[in-house]
C-alpha cells in the first residue's frame, strides 16, 4: 500500500429533516388537531483513531465526504429519521488542520480516539409542536437546520519511540532491517528510502523483554528545510519520538560537517527535534580500519561532546548495545521506590 501523510479533505454535517404540516383526521373524530411530527437530526460528522491504519492513501481518491441527512416528518405525530453519521477512520497520530496548514484543531494520538468534528443540523418542528390553548389549529412548522461544512487538511506523525536520522546512504534501513522484521528497500545509491518506514524492536525474552517502535525516514541533505532533495517534510514523523539515533555514515571523509548538516536541518525544521535526545552511531565501522576508526571518532568529538557509538548494520556489530542504549531512552527503569 502506498504511503501518504497528508490529504486535503471536504466534510459535511447533514441538514435536518423538515417539520411536517398535518392534521388528523378521522370518522367520528370530530375535533382531530394538528399531528405533524417534527424532522429528524442530521448526520454527525466524527473522526476516529483507528490501529488497523497506516496511511492517508483512502483519502487521496476521495476528498468529498458527507453524513446522511435527517427525514422529514409526517403525520400521526410521526418524527423524521435521523442522518447517518461519518465515521472517518485515520491512523493514529493523525492531525486535523485548518485549511491553512498551520493551525492544529485537533491531534488523534490514541487508539480509539473519537472527535465529534461537525455536529449535524437540527430537525425542524411540526405543527403539533405550536399547538396552545389559544392557537389550536397551527400550520406553522420550520425547516430544517443546514449541516456544517469545512475543507481541512489531514496530517499524519508517525507514533514511534525513537527515529533514525542521517545524510542519505548513512545505512538507516540497513539498520532498521537488522534489529527489526521489518524489510525496507536497500540499494547503493541516494534517497533509496522514499516514504517513512516502521519496525518493532524486540529485546530480551518473552516476559522480561522490552520492546519499542523505531522509524526510519528519508534522508536529509543540506537545505532539506528549504526543500531540497526530498525536504524535511518527513521530520515531522520524528517529532513525536523520545530519542534520535544518528547514524553518521564511516566512509565518508568529512564525518564531522556530516554531523553538523544534520543537527542544523534538525534545527532549522523546529518542533523540538533540535533538543531530543540524541544517541550518535558511526557506522559502517566494518569497512574501517582502526586507524580510519580513530581518526574519524577524533573528528566527530571537535564538533559534539557526546559520545560516538560504533557499529556496523552490515555485520550486526555494536547493534545489540545501540539498542539496549535507545531502550533506555525510551523506556527508563523503574526505580525501587515505585
Amino acid at each position: 500500500m502506498k504511503f501518504l501523510d497528508q490529504a486535503k479533505i471536504y466534510v459535511k454535517s447533514g441538514a435536518g429533516g423538515r417539520g411536517c404540516v398535518s392534521f388528523h383526521r378521522e370518522k367520528y373524530v370530530e375535533f382531530g388537531g394538528p399531528d405533524g411530527g417534527n424532522g429528524g437530526k442530521g448526520g454527525d460528522v466524527i473522526f476516529e483513531a483507528a490501529g488497523n491504519l497506516n496511511t492517508l492513501i483512502d483519502y487521496r481518491y476521495q476528498q468529498h465526504h458527507a453524513a446522511g441527512s435527517g427525514r422529514g416528518g409526517a403525520g400521526r405525530d410521526r418524527s423524521g429519521l435521523g442522518g447517518a453519521d461519518l465515521i472517518l477512520q485515520v491512523p493514529v497520530g493523525t492531525q486535523i488542520m485548518a485549511d491553512d496548514k498551520e493551525t492544529v484543531l485537533y491531534d488523534l494520538h490514541t487508539l480509539g480516539q473519537r472527535i465529534l468534528f461537525l455536529k449535524g443540523g437540527d430537525g425542524g418542528f411540526g405543527n403539533a409542536h405550536y399547538k396552545t390553548a389559544t392557537n389550536q389549529a397551527p400550520r406553522h412548522f420550520t425547516p430544517g437546520y443546514p449541516g456544517q461544512e469545512r475543507e481541512v487538511w489531514l496530517r499524519l506523525k508517525l507514533i514511534a519511540d525513537a527515529g533514525l536520522v542521517g545524510l542519505p546512504n548513512a545505512g538507516k534501513s540497513t539498520f532498521l532491517a537488522a534489529c527489526t522484521a521489518a524489510k525496507p528497500k536497500i540499494a547503493d545509491y541516494p534517497f533509496t528510502t522514499l516514504s517513512p518506514n516502521l519496525g518493532v524492536v524486540k529485546l530480551g525474552g518473552k516476559r522480561d523483554g522490552t520492546s519499542f517502535v523505531i522509524a526510519d525516514i528519508p534522508g536529509l541533505i543540506e537545505g532539506a528545510h528549504d526543500g531540497y532533495g526530498l525536504g524535511d517534510r518527513f521530520l515531522g514523523h520524528v517529532e513525536r519520538c523520545r530519542v534520535l539515533l544518528h547514524l553518521i555514515d564511516g566512509t565518508d571523509e568529512d564525518v564531522a560537517a556530516n554531523y553538523k548538516t544534520i543537527r542544523e536541518e534538525l534545527k532549522a525544521y523546529g518542533g523540538g527535534l533540535g533538543r531530543k535526545a540524541e544517541i550518535i552511531a558511526l557506522n559502517k565501522c566494518d569497512a574501517l580500519t582502526q586507524a580510519e576508526i580513530k581518526r574519524k571518532v577524533a573528528a566527530l568529538k571537535r564538533v559534539t561532546s557526546k559520545k560516538i557509538n560504533l557499529i556496523s548494520g552490515v555485520a550486526h556489530t555494536g547493534v545489540t548495545e545501540i539498542l539496549h542504549l535507545i531502550a533506555g531512552k525510551v523506556k527508563p527503569p523503574v526505580s525501587a521506590a515505585e
